[in-house]
């Protein structure tokens, strides 16, 4: 993917953020679009993570009303 070495990357493994494939995909976050939103990588996980939690939660509440056992 040419377009790859043109995308950023967040390195799990030294908080810093990469342009192009430089460390193993093991230690990356990504690709992004922009430096900027690369750099703001765990905040956007964050984000996702609450989210999503909180979607889970809502669907064992309705699970729960409903007599959903599983």
């Amino acid at each position: 993917m040419a377009a790859a070495k043109h995308k950023w990357w967040y390195n799990l493994a030294t908080g810093k953020v990469e342009q192009g494939r430089q460390s193993s995909m093991r230690s990356r976050v990504g690709p992004y679009d922009t430096e900027q939103e690369a750099r703001e990588a765990l905040e956007l996980a964050a984000q996702r993570t609450e989210y999503w939690d909180e979607q889970e939660e809502r669907e064992r509440k309705e699970d729960d009303f409903w007599g959903d056992e599983n």
